[in-house]
């Protein structure tokens, strides 16, 4: 038979390790006139408005089977918007053996997990370059738990709700909990990598690369598109409106936007 970690090591109280996941994701676009960056600004404040938000972090909730405690939300002018819930555990339906594995979520059917406190956060940040003709969107999410399962069993949620080039994830888990002997417990559960949380149909969108440092309990994962179709990156109308020198050029600045921002440095 196999033992789940609580059967292998018996607890002296509350499971208060803080597991924190921050999920990053990018969206880049060409707007090529003022005309088109403002309603492409527009519609993403539109798409990912705090009521559209809300609605996600509270799937999120669902997910690690959380109670909604508070939540604060706010529209910003001239754009961006942001969402803070805070929760505390909530009735669980089922706890899986999974739970401690390296494996995908669930998507928002069935609630699963259970925790103690914990507070999830997003904030949008659109902007455009003020030379390029490029747009982008940036949306942070963050997930901190307190207790036995891991905010990473929402990644392939938080994958699969918004419409991203580029992704980078940080996983970390800090503060200790004693076992019955008193000594500390730094990690509650095997991880090697953010990735094996990753649906395989997803991995093989993305180039990725992994920063880990095992001993810290620090993990780090970033991923970027490998396919590029030029059509997905224009904001009201389709390449063959264009010239092949004017839709060479384009790409050109799309990509090196994209390199700089996943491999975090100005490219010449």
């Amino acid at each position: 038979m196999v033992l789940t970690p609580e059967q292998r090591i018996q607890l002296h109280g509350f499971n208060n390790l803080t597991k924190s996941l921050s999920f990053n994701m990018y969206d880049v676009c060409y707007t090529k006139t003022r005309e088109e960056r403002e309603a492409y600004i527009e519609y993403i404040d539109e798409q990912y408005n705090a009521d559209r938000l809300t609605k996600i972090l509270k799937n999120v909730t669902d997910i690690i089977g959380a109670h909604v405690l508070n939540i604060a939300k706010q529209d910003y002018v001239p754009q961006g918007s942001s969402v803070t819930i805070l929760v505390s555990e909530g009735p669980v339906v089922e706890v899986p053996t999974e739970s401690y594995d390296e494996s995908p979520g669930p998507l928002p059917e069935a609630v699963t997990m259970g925790l103690d406190k914990s507070h999830i956060t997003v904030h949008t940040y659109p902007e455009y370059h003020p030379n390029e003709g490029i747009s982008t969107f940036r949306a942070d999410i963050d997930v901190s738990t307190c207790g036995e399962i891991s905010p990473l069993k929402a990644l392939n949620y938080l994958i699969h709700s918004f419409d991203t080039d580029i992704m980078t994830m940080d996983y970390r888990v800090r503060g200790f909990t004693r076992d019955i002997n008193g000594d500390k417990l730094f990690i509650d559960h095997d991880i090697s990598s953010i990735q094996n949380y990753i649906p395989d149909e997803v991995k093989e969108d993305f180039d990725m690369i992994d920063v880990n440092i095992y001993q810290e309990n620090i993990f780090h994962t970033k991923c970027k598109l490998k396919k590029f179709d030029l059509n997905n990156y224009l904001f009201g109308y389709t390449k063959d409106k264009i010239s092949k020198e004017e839709q060479e050029q384009i790409t050109d600045k799309l990509t090196k936007e994209m390199d700089e921002i996943f491999y975090g440095k100005n490219i010449k």
